[in-house]
Formats: C-alpha cells, sequence, structure tokens
C-alpha cells in the first residue's frame, strides 16, 4: 500500500484555484460556525460574498443550485450564484449578513413580525407549481424519516434489540397516519424553514426581504409540512397564540384550499417530524458527538405528545403507549449524561448525511 501521490490537491488547494478563477485568488476566508451538516461555508472579507463548499460525495452541489434558481424566479430571496463548479461542490455566493432570525429574536426584535414575514414568504412560494424535476416526498421518504425515532430514541427506552423488533410495526403505525399526505404533490416543500435558517434582508421590499438558506434537501409535497415546521420548532417556544394566528394568517391568504383538510395535513405532518427529529438529536449525540442538540430533546418531545393528542393518530399513541412505557417523559439525566460522553465520530472519516430538523 502506497500513500496517495503528492500531486493531488487538498480540499483547500481546491478552494483556492476555484477563487482564483472566479477573480478572487487570495481572498481572506473566514470560516463560519459549520452546522449538522458536512458543508461549510467561508465568508470572503469585506466583498458581501461566501465561499460554499459542498462534498461532492456526501453533499452534492447541484440540488442547492436548482432550487435557488426556482426560487430567484418566484421573486424570493435564496442566495445569488455568482460562480458554481457542481464537481468540486463549491459555489460562490452571495453573503446575506448577520440578521438571522435566532440573532434578531435573541436581540429582541419583534416576534409576530418576523414570522408573518415569513408565513408570507410560504404564501408566495405555494402559490406557485412546485415544478416537476424534484422528487416526491413520498411515503418512502416519511417512512425513512420517522424510523429515525425507532433507530435512535426508542432504544434509550426499551433497549436496542426491543426497539428493532418492535420497527416494522411501529413503521405500519406510521404508514396508516400518513398514508393520505403522502400523496399530496401541491407544493414545493424546502423541509428545513426555521429561524436558524430565515434571514431578515434589508432594504428589500414585501417577502424578499425574507432571506432563506439550507433549501438542497427540497421535495415536492404537502403545503402544510413547512408552514408546520416553522411554527413547531424544535429550537425555540412559541405561545399558543401567535401559533394559532399565524396559522390563520396563512389561511386568510389562501382561500382556495381545503382548511380542514390542510390542518389535519398539518397534524399528522407534525407528529411524522417531531418522531424524525427526536431521532436525529440522539443520532447527533451518540454517534456524531455533537451534544449540544440534547438541550433541545425536552421541547421536541412536548410538540411530540401534542401532536399525538389529535384524535386522528389515537392508533399511533396508543401503540406507543403500549410498547414504548415512560415515551412521554423526558430521558433520565443518567441517559443523556451518557450520551454526552460519546467519543467523538466512533467511525473515522465517515460521511454524515445532511440532517433536516
Amino acid at each position: 500500500m502506497t500513500d496517495a501521490p503528492a500531486s493531488l490537491p487538498t480540499r483547500e488547494h481546491q478552494r483556492a484555484a476555484f477563487l482564483a478563477r472566479a477573480g478572487y485568488a487570495g481572498a481572506s476566508l473566514l470560516a463560519l460556525p459549520a452546522d449538522a451538516s458536512s458543508r461549510r461555508y467561508f465568508r470572503l472579507e469585506g466583498v458581501g460574498l461566501l465561499l460554499m463548499d459542498s462534498p461532492p460525495h456526501s453533499e452534492p452541489i447541484g440540488p442547492f443550485v436548482r432550487v435557488a434558481r426556482q426560487l430567484h424566479g418566484l421573486g424570493l430571496s435564496a442566495p445569488a450564484l455568482l460562480q458554481v463548479d457542481e464537481e468540486a461542490g463549491l459555489a460562490l455566493i452571495e453573503d446575506f449578513g448577520h440578521d438571522t432570525y435566532t440573532r434578531l429574536l435573541a436581540a429582541g426584535y419583534p416576534e409576530r413580525e418576523l414570522y408573518r414575514l415569513a408565513v408570507d414568504a410560504l404564501v408566495a412560494l405555494h402559490g406557485s407549481a412546485p415544478g416537476a424535476e424534484l422528487e416526491a416526498y413520498d411515503a418512502r421518504q416519511l417512512s425513512d424519516e420517522c424510523a429515525l425515532f425507532i433507530d435512535w430514541y426508542a432504544p434509550l427506552l426499551i433497549g436496542k434489540e426491543a426497539a428493532q423488533a418492535l420497527r416494522e410495526s411501529y413503521l405500519q403505525q406510521f404508514a396508516d397516519a400518513f398514508a393520505d399526505v403522502a400523496q399530496r404533490r401541491e407544493a414545493l416543500v424546502l423541509r428545513d424553514f426555521h429561524v436558524d435558517n430565515l434571514m431578515l434582508l434589508q432594504g428589500r421590499e414585501g417577502v424578499a426581504a425574507c432571506g432563506l438558506l439550507d433549501f438542497q434537501d427540497a421535495l415536492v409535497g404537502a403545503a402544510a409540512y413547512d408552514l408546520m415546521s416553522l411554527l413547531e420548532d424544535a429550537r425555540r417556544d412559541m405561545s399558543e397564540g401567535l401559533r394559532v394566528a399565524l396559522l390563520s394568517h396563512y389561511l386568510v391568504q389562501r382561500p382556495e384550499l381545503d382548511a380542514p383538510r390542510f390542518l389535519e395535513d398539518y397534524r399528522r405532518l407534525a407528529a411524522q417530524r417531531h418522531a424524525k427529529v427526536l431521532g436525529i438529536f440522539v443520532r447527533l449525540a451518540g454517534r456524531d458527538g455533537k451534544h449540544g442538540y440534547l438541550a433541545h430533546l425536552p421541547r421536541t418531545l412536548g410538540l411530540f405528545v401534542r401532536a399525538l393528542n389529535a384524535e386522528a393518530l389515537a392508533p399511533l399513541r396508543e401503540w406507543l403507549d403500549r410498547h414504548l412505557p415512560g415515551w412521554r417523559e423526558p430521558l433520565p439525566a443518567a441517559t443523556l449524561a451518557a450520551l454526552r460522553e460519546t467519543p467523538y465520530r466512533l467511525v473515522q472519516g465517515s460521511s454524515h448525511g445532511h440532517v433536516q430538523h
């Protein structure tokens, strides 16, 4: 066995060559904090641009480019694309600055105003055809996601072998619950529509003032999904009064909708998403050593329990009561402590797919 040839370019060299081709040779790069994916961003200081580094083997950049262009065509604010090398997984994109919803809300910016703008952006998005080139958010995809709960969260309650033995039965319960909503092909679903991925853009009017990030995993599915993920966010609490007001604000602007069906879709997708996110947060901690997500488990569990209070989801709720005793209660402190002790990245060099939550 011999080492790889020294002539092979490192990722750093690839980034430098890409920037040189774009006319920014020698630009000073500031690495931005990483998220739950393998993608990285670097700020080109002083020029209003970001370098997006999306490793082709784990995070192909093509979907981001295609969805960005579709959003631009609708008058929505995805980052402008200045230069793209899909094969290398590199792009030079517009820098939206620092005003994420998360940061603004923490600083005391009016909550209702920000959320209404985000809802208006969804109304604009959902008023157009979703496009035929994207895959469907179908039953298989929904099932793969909610399996994260039985694969990662449930073993903390009943053990790995017991959870594995229940897997097929659990997935059937969920399949029954979302059989109808899985047929929807009514909207472009961005799938990560929450405060970390929304920005307020000064100097832009109307829905263009809402900057959109992290949409490369978009699919075609139910319009209720992104509104639900905005209003039932694992990251922060929202009052029930505001949640209802924002739901109404959306529905009033879309009188053509069958509102009862939309709300039913919302409830079923909420159960699916919260199950998925509970599994993801445990996986991020236990497998990847990213323990910060554990702080959001109690809130996410509360949202999951509330979603399952819907009468239509009684069979799933009763299944959980029967097979996962204590599922409504927060994980014990000892369990959380064990997750925090897990070594970072048990498999060195393993790739980590993007995480929606």
